[in-house]
């Protein structure tokens, strides 16, 4: 130890720099974030676009440049992952809990103001009331008391004293002391959590999780398919290289899912915009998604269900001899106290402060001894603290126990003529004033709590704080459950908190690992989980979450980690978060059947083609032509609608089901077109016509019922996608190598489809797509 309680003269400049050379300052980041180069490399350097680039790459290099419009679905895929990865790290990377703040250190006898990062090991600090603490302490001298809500969830205040540590990131809410600095940097008890949390969360997404299982199962085939149907085209069917590796280029690009990536970033980026106008912030776009999904909501208490500002609700008047005096005498006590916590601070934002009365003999408020008290000259000793450590029971007045039972904190203002000390034994004190004071459950939050109930959201309150107290707030919250509580610091082992999950709905005296564990917990059992907070004890819990939520008014740390943050520290605006989210997935699901009818067939009649050594019957600039006009036009404008419906079932298996009816027929009818081709001798230009309309068509119907149920808008979007592509087939039809439809086409296409039609309707009824 460098100093005792008796040397307060603090470090040298030398040995300052001593320290500072072997690495003891407090001036610590962690490196733990992914680097631009190594996010651009992992969404560069994927299979899946480096068999789309290699692809493209062949095309160019035969010259069959009109056939490579998709690569810009790949581009726009790529700057979208990698900017969004991006934002997240510097997100993440700008966590810190402790503010930069100045702080005072006593070096060379002298004191002085520096950063709290130039602070060293064994610096002697001096902190006073309303301070944070900057690294963690051992008290040398002085008497305290701390705020550590931000750390442990505990709302009470502690008590320091010498030998005493203070741990950084909590605040001194009265007293001043000094104290030596026993860890700096990553030792700090602040920056382990905040290390702990520092780790990029990857992505969590069931939509871009589903398009990779498509894109990964497809990836394994391409390249033996790619070369098995290259070969044949060149070996077999004698074909030019151009066209070998045209044909072959479209069977592979059909499996890829481009536009789905696509539209399912712009969708999610609209609820960012739509979210951001009513002021939410969304950090990570696939976390309105995930909400979506959410079926457990873990909520802190403070500043979450209440507004975590305490507010003085009532003044009850005592004493009719003081009544005119009283506000004076309040306002000169609260002039000359030195008192900081949220308690003398409602009531500082409730009264003016007074210069009315000189004061001295000033004893800061303990939470110990619960009262405060000062001698305000020509009035004597006025007192503030717990109403029966001022009076006995039997005289205490009954609107004392009628507030408290209500879960208000009360206070009660007292005068005496004699002057008093800490170890003085009250007695005989004048009842001047009760205050009810009140941290307000939030506008709505009732409403809420029964919407996200109804919704089949489960509820969890978890706090540090007293559990008695938090099971009060959560029964006037409306809170279902709310008498189901448990106190959690009885518990030490993983296994009893683990167990105490399922079986309680409140939880109190919560450690910051143990809200990590509660929520691992509900992770294990298959629920997706989100959790909301403000303060650094809440965390670890939230990097731990499917979806992270946090209070603008909260700890800095807090919101720079989490998914979302509630810019009106409001979370009565979840539902707006969770109605964006079922908007996106719902509509998305819905159209999505349209995207995958291609991955199915391309995948289904590559097989057929390199089994039989056929050419593929399309090209790549035909497939483009669908993915504008018939994938991309009306799945972008149905995205948008409102879409309030409860996400039901796994996204790829309803999708998957939906598109397979439609990509057999489509297979059944190029097999058909195939055989009526050959057996009436069709030209090669008459073949593709005759295919690609009715691929056109079969299509359409896919459009056309993911339209309906029918409104204006469906109506418009399935006559204009009907009109569209029809129009564009005739009017591009020799950049699409097609033709029209002839005397020796027509009567097949028409059969075709009315067989198609009457198939798809019996198809669909039995399935009950």
């Amino acid at each position: 130890m460098a100093h005792t309680n008796n040397q307060l003269n603090g470090l040298t400049d030398i040995e300052v720099k001593e320290r500072t050379q072997r690495g003891q300052s407090n001036n610590y980041e962690a490196n733990v974030a992914k680097t631009n180069r190594e996010i651009i490399q992992e969404n560069l350097l994927t299979l899946f676009n480096f068999l789309n680039v290699l692809i493209g790459i062949f095309l160019a290099l035969v010259g069959a440049f009109s056939n490579m419009a998709y690569l810009a679905i790949i581009v726009v895929n790529i700057v979208i992952g990698i900017s969004q990865e991006i934002h997240a790290r510097n997100l993440v990377s700008k966590l810190t809990i402790v503010n930069k703040a100045k702080t005072k250190v006593i070096r060379n006898g002298q004191t002085q103001e520096i950063d709290a990062t130039e602070l060293v090991l064994d610096d002697i600090v001096l902190v006073s009331a309303g301070e944070q603490i900057p690294a963690d302490l051992t008290i040398l001298k002085g008497k305290a008391e701390a705020n550590e809500s931000l750390l442990t969830g505990e709302s009470d205040l502690v008590e320091k004293e010498e030998g005493s540590q203070l741990l950084s990131g909590s605040y001194l809410s009265s007293g001043q002391c000094y104290g030596r600095v026993i860890h700096v940097g990553a030792d700090n008890y602040a920056t382990k959590i905040a290390s702990q949390a520092k780790v990029h969360k990857p992505i969590q997404s069931e939509l871009v999780a589903s398009i990779r299982k498509v894109s990964k199962f497809t990836s394994y085939i391409i390249i033996p398919l790619g070369i098995i149907l290259f070969i044949e085209g060149i070996f077999i069917r004698s074909s030019d290289t151009k066209t070998a590796v045209v044909a072959s280029a479209a069977a592979l690009l059909g499996m890829l899912p481009k536009g789905l990536v696509l539209l399912i970033s712009i969708s999610l980026s609209t609820a960012v915009i739509k979210l951001a106008k009513k002021r939410i912030l969304v950090q990570d776009m696939y976390a309105v998604e995930t909400l979506a999904h959410v079926d457990t909501l873990c909520l802190d208490k403070t500043g979450t269900i209440t507004e975590g500002k305490m507010k003085v609700q009532k003044v009850g008047l005592l004493s009719s001899v003081y009544e005119t005096k009283f506000p004076e005498i309040i306002g000169s006590y609260l002039a000359n106290s030195t008192d900081n916590n949220i308690t003398i601070q409602a009531i500082r934002d409730h009264f003016a402060e007074s210069d009315r009365y000189k004061a001295s003999d000033i004893i800061a408020f303990s939470s110990e001894r619960k009262w405060g008290a000062m001698y305000l000259e020509n009035v004597g000793t006025v007192l503030l603290g717990a109403p029966e450590r001022l009076a006995k029971e039997s005289e205490l007045p009954v609107d004392v126990q009628h507030a408290q039972e209500k879960g208000y904190r009360v206070l009660m203002v007292g005068l005496t003529k004699e002057k008093v000390t800490e170890e003085t034994s009250l007695t005989g004190i004048t009842p001047l004033a009760l205050l009810e004071i009140d941290d307000p459950i939030r506008a709505k939050a009732n409403e809420t709590l029964a919407y996200l109930k109804a919704e089949g959201v489960d509820l969890k309150v978890i706090s540090g704080d007293n559990p008695v107290t938090v099971s009060n707030i959560s029964r006037r919250a409306g809170l279902v459950g709310y008498d189901n509580y448990i106190d959690l610091s009885a518990l030490t082992d993983e296994k009893e908190v683990r167990a105490a999950v399922a079986q309680y709905t409140v939880f109190g005296r919560v450690s910051p690992q143990q809200k990590r564990i509660i929520v691992q917990e509900l992770k294990d059992k298959e629920h997706v989980v989100a959790m909301t907070g403000d303060g650094v004890n809440d965390v670890l819990a939230l990097r731990e979450a499917d979806c992270s939520i946090a209070m603008a008014e909260g700890d800095s740390a807090t919101k720079q980690i989490a998914n979302l943050v509630l810019l009106d520290s409001d979370f009565t605006s979840l539902p707006d978060v969770l109605f964006e989210g079922r908007r996106v997935v719902n509509n998305v699901t819905k159209v999505s059947g349209i995207f995958f009818i291609k991955t199915i067939y391309s995948l289904i009649l590559s097989i057929i083609c390199a089994v039989t050594a056929i050419a593929f019957p399309f090209v790549p600039i035909q497939i483009t032509l669908l993915d504008l006009a018939i994938e991309g036009y009306p799945s972008f404008f149905l995205s948008f609608e409102e879409n309030k419906k409860k996400v039901r079932g796994k996204f790829l298996p309803t999708v998957l089901k939906s598109a397979l009816p439609n990509a057999l027929l489509v297979t059944l009818n190029i097999i058909a077109v195939y055989a009526y081709s050959r057996m009436n001798s069709l030209g090669n230009l008459e073949t593709t016509t005759l295919m690609y309309y009715l691929l056109i068509s079969i299509s359409l119907m896919a459009v056309v019922k993911a339209c309906y149920p029918f409104n204006p808008l469906r109506v418009f979007l399935s006559v204009t996608t009907i009109v569209g592509i029809y129009a564009a087939a005739y009017l591009f039809r020799s950049i699409l190598y097609i033709g029209t439809l002839t005397a020796n086409t027509l009567l097949p296409f028409v059969v075709l489809l009315v067989i198609t039609m009457i198939l798809r309707r019996i198809i669909f009824k039995v399935t009950k797509v």
